[in-house]
């Protein structure tokens, strides 16, 4: 198996996983505070293993590099708490669809922090999504059929605010994680998770501990499968594949998440909440994937 294909069964392998993860965080019962903190948890020990079997914690550890990750650990933390929070109030599909904002902040960060230039094909993909953002933000909760009698109101459009705070902070880390080009990435994703553990720890409800197997079994899958298996694969798909093709299958997360909200809750989107998703997911592929909606203008010869 090549290159090429291995990655893109891995990349495939990590979005179906993180697509799943609402599903776990709802069904858990569990608060959020206290799902993300075992996530960190279980990821970390997962991360451990792998970052001492491959020799990984002896020598490429630095203050700065601690400082950084750190740093991004937190930003990775609020983005966790920020998403799951939101699902209980604008649905698993709504939220994911207003998560993949993500390029978009990415972009406004590049040009604040690092003059990055706003291209006239940039600024147009970010139009698109703004306006699939405001398909979904003026669509009304109640009515989009099973289930969806759930979300009030004011619940929906902060569960849409929750949403695109997470994607913020997302980009804040993966601005960050710039600064840490040559850092093997799963060492990163360790501290990061050893971070979450100690922000939270404080607040977690660590005297009402879970009785049950089964919830112990969802938080323990969050944390090794959906952490740090996903981080696993995730990162061995990356340093196979081209940007393309890393870009394009990332789009399977969000499509995975809005199936799994429809069959396994019954959380149909209204014919504008589709659109505006729709919208957001398109122009979020031709952000990352490069395409132009404008023709370059063509020479014309002095001759």
């Amino acid at each position: 198996m090549n290159n090429k294909v291995s990655g893109s069964v891995e990349m495939t392998a990590a979005m179906v996983i993180s697509g799943t993860i609402g599903w776990f965080v709802v069904v858990s019962g569990q608060p959020v505070l206290d799902v993300v903190f075992w996530r960190c948890v279980f990821g970390a020990a997962t991360l451990l293993v792998v970052c001492a079997g491959m020799g990984l914690l002896h020598g490429a550890i630095t203050w700065r590099l601690l400082a950084l990750a750190a740093l991004g650990g937190v930003a990775i933390v609020l983005n966790w708490l920020l998403l799951f929070v939101s699902y209980s109030r604008a649905s698993i599909s709504i939220s994911t669809a207003v998560y993949n904002t993500q390029p978009f902040m990415l972009v406004g960060l590049g040009a604040v922090f690092f003059s990055e230039r706003l291209t006239v094909n940039k600024l147009t993909w970010l139009a698109i999504a703004f306006a699939g953002m405001l398909l979904i933000v003026l669509a009304q909760p109640g009515g989009a059929g099973a289930g969806a009698g759930a979300y009030s109101g004011s619940d929906y459009l902060a569960g849409i605010m929750m949403a695109l705070g997470a994607a913020f902070f997302y980009a804040v880390a993966a601005i960050i994680t710039k600064k840490l080009a040559g850092t093997p990435p799963h060492l990163i994703a360790l501290i990061q998770v050893c971070v979450g553990m100690v922000m939270l720890a404080p607040f977690a409800h660590l005297s009402q501990l879970p009785t049950d197997i089964g919830t112990w079994s969802i938080l323990v899958t969050v944390g090794v499968v959906h952490t740090g298996l996903m981080y696993i694969l995730l990162y061995g798909a990356i340093q196979k594949l081209p940007t393309y093709l890393t870009g394009s299958l990332s789009f399977i997360y969000p499509i995975v998440a809005i199936m799994v909200d429809f069959l396994a809750f019954g959380h149909r989107l209204q014919l504008t909440q589709l659109i505006g998703a729709a919208a957001i997911l398109i122009a979020a592929a031709g952000m990352n994937l490069g395409w132009s909606l404008w023709k370059p203008k063509e020479c014309v010869s002095s001759s």
